[in-house]
């Protein structure tokens, strides 16, 4: 299978024939033209997923011939425009009218090959998100090394019909993630059912499900519905003892029965479930998921990082959401100051992503100049700060010097001591410290130690 279909338009024929060689040695099904008219033949003809174009041609020239598809083209096609003596206003130029990258003859081919991966993954991302509907997956949001090595693990998972695990804290886009994986397979046009695991009401929960069939009547359940396409279970430690025993069924036979029905139908759908970190230590336990059901649900399994661990994708995720709740729940449009996005990429996001997009709706809801500066967000994330978190999802950023340094001393040592049973004389030896200055910094601190262990 071909990894792209790239269209050469270049007048000099040893350009063309050398980059179709190299280009196809790399799997890329590659046509060529060697002036506008044959391009203009070419796009006809068939669909291409990049061009390569010269600038400096005979009859037409490729910033004419860029402007000329601009004006017309809907297929997302991403243009990388190439150029033996280009200046800093054609360039300009180009991008102006869309084209995605600009190289320079003679071509570096390390660089032009980096060059056509990216364009190529660009003009996927942007077919995925016209696919849903106009507007952007929020999977394919974020250019850090995290989310790109994330996005690439997914889409190279989701022709598969296995069954899916993410396992991520709550709010970090586990939901947006199966989207993306659905949207990216052969099932992309059929639905998408979304189900959240504490929602299933116990005592209907095989109506609910398996559908039911009465009198000639039939009401589809969620696994009839999502048929062709995929399944989504939110949360999955959620689901009581009896959806559970239920749904092993299930992914054990591969078929159900609609209550009241005889007829036997096939599991047609992809599951995918989301989890929390821990979900297979839990596993067998009464908060936990069966084990056998997870060794069902976590054929593959996929770990989603926490915002906090890819934040210099955050001024990407703010206007997204700005854009997106601008144009989907008509609020006022607001930018964030520079310093503004500075602070929230170190801040350190306890609720992911749902925090986050919560935060833009806040902002744009209560209205105000145009620019968000610092000041705004600083009252704003001390008005919404959560207590007792984790020393990793504290914002110390918020503290005074000296009000920081005690607060991440107090939740170092508590965290420390946790792990230590509440011994003492095992947290001086595992921090570094004498047991009597020890004691001293516990008490400062109105940390408890009185009712621990001592070894």
């Amino acid at each position: 299978m071909s990894a792209g279909k790239i269209l050469v338009v270049d007048d000099e024929a040893d350009i063309r024939t050398l980059l179709k060689e190299i280009l196809s040695e790399e799997g890329y099904e590659v046509d060529v033209a060697a002036d506008a008219s044959q391009a203009r033949a070419s796009r006809a003809r068939a669909l291409h997923d990049l061009v390569l174009l010269d600038i400096w041609m005979p009859d037409t020239d490729g910033i004419t011939l860029l402007r000329e598809w601009s004006a017309v083209s809907t297929d997302d096609c991403p243009v990388v425009m190439m150029s033996g003596h280009g200046t800093v206003e054609t360039a300009v130029e180009a991008t102006r009218l869309g084209a995605f990258d600009f190289v320079e003859k003679p071509l570096s081919l390390a660089k032009l090959l980096r060059t056509v991966e990216r364009a190529l993954d660009a003009g996927k991302r942007k077919r995925l998100a016209t696919k849903a509907g106009g507007a952007p997956l929020l999977a394919t949001v974020g250019k850090s090394k995290l989310t790109q090595q994330l996005r690439a693990e997914l889409t190279r998972i989701a022709p598969h019909a296995s069954a899916l695990l993410l396992i991520g804290e709550p709010g970090s886009g586990r939901e947006a993630l199966a989207r993306f994986v659905h949207e990216s397979s052969s099932r992309a046009s059929k639905p998408f059912i979304s189900l959240v695991a504490s929602a299933i009401p116990d005592g209907d929960a095989e109506a609910t499900l398996l559908g039911v069939e009465s009198a000639g009547s039939v009401r589809p359940g969620l696994l009839e519905q999502a048929v062709g396409g995929t399944l989504f279970i939110n949360d999955v430690e959620d689901l009581s003892p009896r959806v559970q025993r239920m749904l092993l069924g299930v992914v054990e036979t591969g078929t159900y029965r609609r209550v009241g029905g005889e007829q036997v139908l096939p599991l047609g759908a992809r599951l995918i479930s989301a989890a929390q970190p821990g979900v297979e230590t839990r596993a067998g336990t009464d908060n936990g998921v069966r084990r056998d059901l997870l060794a069902h649900f976590n054929t593959l399994v996929v770990r989603v990082p926490p915002l906090r661990d890819y934040a210099e994708d955050v001024p990407e995720l703010l206007r997204y959401f700005v854009d997106r709740l601008v144009d989907g729940e008509d609020l006022p449009f607001r930018r964030f100051s520079v310093a503004a996005q500075n602070r929230l990429r170190n801040y350190p996001w306890p609720d992911n992503v749902r925090e986050l997009r919560s935060l833009v709706r806040r902002m744009l809801i209560k209205g105000g100049p145009e620019e968000i500066k610092l000041e705004e967000i600083e009252r704003e994330l001390a008005a919404h700060t959560p207590a007792d978190e984790p020393l990793v999802k504290q914002d110390l950023l918020a503290l005074p010097l000296r009000e920081a340094r005690e607060q991440f001393e107090r939740a170092y040592l508590q965290q420390q001591l946790s792990l230590c049973n509440g011994k003492v004389g095992q947290l001086a030896k595992r921090v570094g410290m004498e047991r009597t200055h020890l004691y001293r910094k516990l008490r400062s601190l109105g940390v408890d130690f009185r009712h621990t262990t001592e070894d």
